[in-house]
């Protein structure tokens, strides 16, 4: 009797430590959460380091966007929020007035100007079954502009109201964040992918969802992998009625399909496109599994067929965006668990954070493609190479921890590692993003003229392109931001609503 009275006492205090420990991690994460909540909400002057109407940038190394040379030694004038100068330091003559920032030693490039973003990630509640996405509205927005993201395309939307909210508070000046190109939500039809989407059921219904979609004030639209070839031909001819522009991540069509209806971009690269896949029918995607599989172990980029419809899409003036980053976690490039300790595990929140270490451990390696990866590489490449506009973006989406920002540095690095130069790989993620979006004159490159949009980086991306990770200062629009405390405001927030 005395033993069992013995056990149920320590029974009893190992219940009380449990509780004990439980209720403190679930006080601890809240209030932690609630603290960042509240620093990530500040008004952006909380971020801002450098303003004025006349900054002048000297002794610094300079990537201009057009993908020639880094230029050592420039300096460059910032007036009333444009780049009024620019050139070796030696030929500048800095105004008295001028506030004065020596950057010797550090590199400016423009910047960045992603096409393939979203304002949402996969919600920590998602399910082998039942995918769920939430809207990131204070995290993402300051992510971003931390990576030296100053303009982006949201290509797809789960929530418009919101992200048109988002938009709003950044245009206004009340919040943080990039310079949007709002996408509105997904053309699909059925079987959906997300449990919000809405599904099209009827090309008279892809043409409302695309009034319906301008009328709100989205500059373009995004068809999804079910939509059958007769709702995607309404839908990118009621879009091009209005002046605006429609992207596709497509499945049931096939790109060249697509091009030939007047589709003006398309998202991915090859490693969506199932036009080569045996036994295709018009119209129907196949099981994704068999096509990823076919596209890893079959598929050739040098055959005729591909390089057939690489050429087919340079003709129509269809861009390519490349998003490795997302693509990367379900290939041998996948990021191990150590590479994302360091920065992207703090911004996750505990939920979430567990969730993508299960998705990892168990769920990623069954359906790793071992070949797809330089594939698409190759692909990218080849487009490019017969005179193809290949655009980047992050899609931070996938497992759950390809996000905002990181995941767009990410993409730069893979593009070098997919055989472009530093200069290149930052050419394609600043001037051809500029140029899809028709505002090349105005953003993408560092001339006289331009806005001054600027990223200023410790090192020299154009030997080492992993120093674009080394963000000190973004400036948008001539203001300057701190990297260090725009990140420092997110810990613990993605996955959060």
């Amino acid at each position: 009797m005395s033993s069992l009275r013995t056990i149920g006492k320590w029974f009893f205090r190992f219940c009380l430590l449990v509780i004990f420990l439980a209720a403190f991690t679930w006080l601890g994460i809240h209030v932690s959460r609630a603290y960042y909540l509240r620093q990530a909400s500040r008004p952006p002057s909380a971020f801002i380091v450098e303003s004025g109407p006349l900054i002048a940038l000297t002794h610094a190394r300079v990537i201009d966007g057009t993908a020639s040379p880094a230029q050592d030694d420039q300096t460059l004038i910032l007036k009333n929020g444009m780049i009024a100068e620019v050139g070796p330091s030696s030929s500048i003559q800095v105004p008295a007035s001028a506030r004065s920032i020596d950057l010797s030693g550090k590199t400016v490039f423009p910047g960045l100007v992603m096409l393939h973003e979203h304002l949402f990630t996969i919600s920590p509640d998602t399910t082998p079954t039942k995918i769920l996405l939430v809207e990131q509205p204070v995290s993402f927005p300051l992510m971003y502009l931390a990576a030296g993201v100053t303009t982006l395309r949201t290509t797809g939307s789960i929530f418009p109201q919101a992200d048109l909210a988002i938009k709003t508070a950044i245009d206004s000046g009340q919040r943080p964040g990039p310079d949007m190109f709002l996408t509105a939500p997904y053309l699909e039809s059925n079987p959906l992918l997300f449990s919000q989407m809405h599904a099209i059921a009827s090309p008279d219904e892809a043409r409302r969802a695309v009034d319906e979609g301008a009328a709100e004030g989205m500059t373009s639209f995004k068809a999804y992998i079910h939509l059958t070839p007769e709702e995607l031909k309404a839908g990118i001819d009621e879009a091009h009625s209005k002046g605006l522009k429609i992207t596709g991540h497509l499945c049931s069509v096939g790109f060249t399909e697509a091009a030939d209806m007047g589709i003006d971009g398309l998202e991915h690269g090859i490693s969506v496109d199932t036009e080569f896949f045996p036994g295709k029918q018009p119209g129907i995607c196949p099981p994704d599994r068999a096509a990823a599989k076919d596209i890893d172990e079959r598929l050739d980029i040098e055959s005729p067929e591909v390089q057939r419809l690489i050429h087919h899409l340079v003709e129509r003036h269809v861009p390519i965006t490349s998003t490795m980053a997302v693509f990367a976690d379900f290939t041998d490039d996948a990021q191990p668990m150590s590479a994302l300790e360091d920065r992207e595990m703090r911004a996750l929140c505990f939920k979430s954070a567990l969730i993508y270490r299960i998705l990892k451990a168990f769920v990623l390696p069954k359906i790793v493609m071992h070949h797809a990866m330089p594939k698409e590489m190759q692909f990218e490449r080849d487009f490019v190479a017969a005179g193809g506009l290949l655009l980047a973006g992050s899609d931070p989406t996938g497992d759950g921890s390809t996000l905002a920002g990181y995941a767009d540095q990410l993409e730069i690095e893979l593009l070098v590692k997919a055989g472009f130069t530093p200069v290149e790989a930052i050419h394609v993620a600043t001037q051809n993003g500029a140029v899809a979006l028709g505002q090349s004159d105005r953003i993408g490159t560092i001339a006289k003229g331009k806005q001054a949009d600027l990223v200023v980086v410790t090192g020299n991306p154009s030997t080492n392109i992993s120093d674009i990770r080394n963000v000190d200062l973004v400036f948008r629009k001539g203001v300057g931001y701190s990297s260090a405390r725009l990140f420092g405001a997110i810990k613990g927030l993605v996955g959060v609503q």
